[in-house]
């Protein structure tokens, strides 16, 4: 027995527990380097006219006995002699593929297009086998070479038979334990499935033998209560398609091909809305092909959702989730990214840390905003449907990026507008907007109806103004995150200080403030801890009064930060009570001051506060005592 060149035991114990976390891509490792043999012959047939080869003919085969617990993977490429078996799987992590790539770099065109490393992918067999067996004849020679290990001490290399040029990779499974059942590596079923998975798109034809049913003729002698008879019979077809449809030209592609295409490899039944392409050439050389669903997924918010692209390396799956290519943002794109110049022996680990692999993902995110935008210049119906289904998830980019990515996603935002009663851009807000406009007012809430009749919202649009009207969860939060936007604010309606009163409105508020100074004090008094202050507003036009805020925290942000399930501490804003000193009310309130009715001040100082509470969509804090008050002013 020949001993490894390498410490066996732990490289092998690093690459299975370490660069391979899946067992199943033991197959598409070997495929990957049949493929890779089948290539080098097909080069050396075009760069040695002493070689004759049909390209037709090259193929790889894949076959199994379940009883015997077999896998067989077999090429008729290039093969090896009885040096490079030994070179190419004596030494663990040796790539001969790699330096055949490397010495031919610039001989290769789109027909030759070598994979990968052999030998670490190689060895990726013993993940699933106690014993391998690899029987190889070099093209050209006579001689075939057996190499066989159980992938721990070391190897034999023994004199053995093959009618013609090409390998066979011939696993024994191991005995199944409690954490893996290898008896399903022998599955006819299961194997056609790992090749559709991971290599659809290798470029020869992979075949198997696949197991049919057909109906037996009827005997001539059958009588009338004859039921048919069926058999069961196999026959050799090609399992992949070979080409993938990123890699072809779009101009030679169908809108109906790129709609199954999605349906079928992202499980929907629906057409995408958007389908992006993308080409790259240069230091980084890929393909995407990019879809934006027509509809949102019934999970898309929850924590089972996961977002990334199918991953591929020269047409062979890496992984069919990879969520570094794609920002949370965008976690509605589905899509292939396909490179060759990323290794197939690549971890989830690894990945978070390639730099090629950060250079795709910031050019599919610039390919995807940019679609986007084209989306909401020139389709605006299509794109208020694609907001509708998504925008949420781009409120949210603003706000989870601490504002980090407001620049890329500020001006794809949608709100109600109150004014324009429709969806506007925050560009389009601007464009409608007074000279003299110096903010960007919105309101948050449940529903836009009940917004656009708070008092807050009617005092704003009496000025010529606009309000934004945010009904979803996140609008707050983002928008509060965002700051400004091309240097205008944006300010909650409810904030206690908008800015918007003139100096003769803030002198005339003044002055009704001190003339009732006793009066307010005595409201305050009554509310205690419920409000901050009492103050006398001059932007309430057709109520007594209306709730506003101080600081950070909204109504909105407040309700929202409550009803959340889990929390650790109690969210309490810091309200003002405002009074409409026009309104009949406060004349009311004027007189039981004068008649010194503190009873009355404490009693309607409550229902004011309830009221605004109401209209804000805040439950009072004590319903029956707040019913109980009312009764008594309808007796």
């Amino acid at each position: 027995m020949r001993k490894f060149k390498t410490e066996s035991k732990k490289l092998l114990d690093l690459m299975i527990n370490s660069i391979y976390t899946n067992k199943e891509i033991f197959l598409r490792e070997l495929i990957s380097n049949a493929s890779d043999a089948i290539d080098k012959l097909y080069f050396k047939s075009l760069t040695d006219r002493s070689v004759e080869i049909v390209k037709d003919d090259l193929d790889i085969r894949i076959s199994f006995d379940k009883n015997a617990r077999v896998i067989t993977v077999s090429d008729n490429g290039i093969g090896m002699t009885k040096d490079e078996l030994d070179k190419n799987l004596g030494t663990i992590a040796h790539s001969d593929s790699q330096a055949f790539k490397d010495e031919n770099a610039e001989n290769q065109g789109d027909d030759i297009d070598i994979i990968g490393q052999f030998g670490v992918g190689f060895y990726s067999a013993f993940m699933v086998a106690s014993h391998v067996s690899v029987i190889s004849r070099a093209y050209g020679s006579e001689e075939a070479w057996e190499w066989e290990s159980d992938g721990i001490e070391g190897y034999t290399l023994e004199p053995a038979m093959r009618i013609s040029h090409g390998t066979d990779v011939t696993l024994v499974l191991k005995p199944n334990d409690d954490d893996e059942d290898y008896d399903r590596f022998a599955d006819e079923y299961e194997l056609e499935g790992l090749i559709r998975r991971y290599s659809n798109y290798v470029r020869y034809p992979i075949k198997m033998n696949i197991t049919h049913s057909r109906e037996l003729p009827k005997p001539a002698n059958a009588g009338d209560d004859y039921k048919p008879q069926y058999e069961q019979y196999t026959e050799l077809e090609t399992i992949n398609s070979m080409v993938p449809i990123w890699k072809r030209n779009k101009n030679d592609v169908t809108e109906e091909e790129y709609n199954e295409f999605y349906k079928s490899d992202f499980r929907d039944f629906f057409d995408p809305q958007r389908v992006i392409t993308l080409h790259a050439e240069g230091q980084l050389t890929y393909d995407a092909l990019l879809f934006i669903p027509s509809h949102r997924p019934y999970d898309l918010y929850s924590k089972q959702y996961q977002k990334g692209l199918a991953l591929y390396s020269s047409n062979v799956l890496i992984m069919e989730k990879c969520e570094e290519l794609l920002p949370d943002y965008y976690n509605f794109v589905h899509g292939v990214v396909d490179s060759q110049d990323l290794s197939l022996n690549i971890s989830r680990e690894t990945l978070q840390h390639n730099g090629q692999l950060h250079a795709i993902a910031r050019r599919v995110e610039k390919k995807i905003r940019a679609e986007l935008v084209d989306m909401r210049d020139n389709a605006r119906e299509e794109y208020e449907k694609f907001f509708e289904n998504f925008g949420r998830g781009l409120k949210y980019g603003v706000y989870s990026s601490y504002g980090q990515d407001k620049e890329k996603l500020a001006d794809l935002l949608l709100f109600y507008s109150a004014r324009e009663k429709k969806m506007v851009t925050l560009d389009e807000y601007l464009s409608g907007a007074p000279e003299e406009q110096t903010a960007i007012y919105y309101a948050a809430g449940e529903q836009a109806d009940r917004l656009a009749k708070l008092p807050v919202v009617n005092g704003v649009l009496a000025r010529g103004f606009d309000v934004l009207l945010c009904t979803e969860d996140v609008d707050n939060f983002a928008l509060d995150m965002l700051m400004d936007y091309q240097g205008k604010p944006l300010k909650n309606v409810s904030s206690s200080d908008l800015g918007l009163d003139t100096e003769d409105e803030k002198e005339a508020a003044k002055v009704i403030a001190d003339e009732n100074k006793a009066l307010i004090e005595a409201m305050k008094e009554a509310l205690g801890d419920k409000v901050t202050q009492v103050v006398v507003s001059t932007r309430i036009a057709d109520a007594a009064a209306c709730i506003t805020t101080e600081g950070p925290l909204s109504l909105e942000m407040e309700r929202i930060l409550s009803s959340a399930p889990s929390k650790n501490e109690e969210y309490k804003t810091q309200r003002v009570l405002e009074l409409n000193p026009a309104h009949p009310v406060f004349e009311v309130l004027k007189d039981a001051q004068a008649a010194g009715d503190s009873e009355k001040i404490s009693s309607y100082a409550d229902l004011l506060y309830n009221q605004a509470l109401l209209m804000e969509g805040i439950p009072v804090e004590d319903p029956i005592a707040f019913a109980q008050e009312i009764a008594k002013l309808m007796v």
